[in-house]
């Protein structure tokens, strides 16, 4: 591994698994210390305890626990560098018109919320430290080339995308960067029923994308530190699809 990210110190949310864990395993193998936060404190513990990594039981839809993240960031280390918003969710793929009053919220709540909260606590302490930083939101192929079935879902990465490059435009000037990472159907986690309906649509869906498969933790969290390390990339988002969105 190149180190690149030796010396900083990254929040990774939903790091107890999925993406999650392979952002937060990456970012320790780049030299980076790293806070994973999660809401599942069983399955947190014991990602945090294998990569040795820091732990914070969040609920991302909360400014308090966003607060309780960085207090723990400035504690332990003084000072705060990236931040992978990766914790998000769905509904099951079904008709626009079955989708619950529950559902929407669910999906703008800790898809998009969560970001906001994110921005609103941690952008002023970076603002205030002057050393810069870069947030990295995992957005979803879904908002770039949306599909029937998925409506709310959808919009709200299409919302994580424009908010991130509207941020990108903002705080240029603080030198602190926001991209978007889109992955395509991830492979094994626990969102991938979800999103094909039923398991025996996953051959169907591959089928559609030119490389044959559907994104990996390590293809994400490749990406996640690609951003992270390049400090003149802002504003943009990386379809981590093999080929689904050209």
């Amino acid at each position: 591994m190149s180190g690149k990210l030796s010396g900083k110190v990254a929040i990774v949310t939903g790091g107890a698994g999925g993406f999650g864990k392979g952002i937060a395993q990456k970012f320790k193998e780049e030299g980076a210390e790293v806070i994973i936060a999660d809401f599942v404190e069983e399955a947190g513990q014991k990602t945090s305890t294998e990569l040795k990594c820091e732990f914070v039981k969040c609920n991302v839809t909360s400014r308090q626990d966003w607060e309780a993240v960085l207090k723990l960031a400035d504690e332990k280390f003084g000072r705060l560098d990236y931040v992978i918003n990766n914790a998000g969710t769905t509904y099951r793929n079904k008709p626009t018109g079955e989708v619950t009053e529950e559902d929407f919220d669910k999906v703008f709540n800790v898809n998009v919320k969560s970001i906001y909260y994110s921005a609103n606590v941690i952008v002023p302490y970076m603002q205030k430290k002057g050393n810069g930083g870069s947030f990295v939101n995992i957005a979803s192929t879904a908002g770039l080339r949306p599909r029937g079935g998925l409506t709310w879902y959808n919009a709200s990465k299409a919302a994580v995308i424009n908010g991130t490059k509207s941020m990108a435009v903002e705080y240029a000037k603080d030198k602190i960067r926001f991209n978007s990472v889109c992955p395509v159907v991830g492979l094994g986690t626990g969102l991938t029923d979800f999103f094909l309906g039923k398991p025996e649509n996953e051959k169907t869906f591959m089928a559609t994308i030119p490389l044959g498969r559907g994104s990996t933790p390590k293809d994400v969290a490749n990406a996640c530190a690609f951003l992270c390390g390049e400090d003149f990339l802002t504003g943009i988002e990386i379809p981590v699809d093999g080929g689904r969105c050209v």
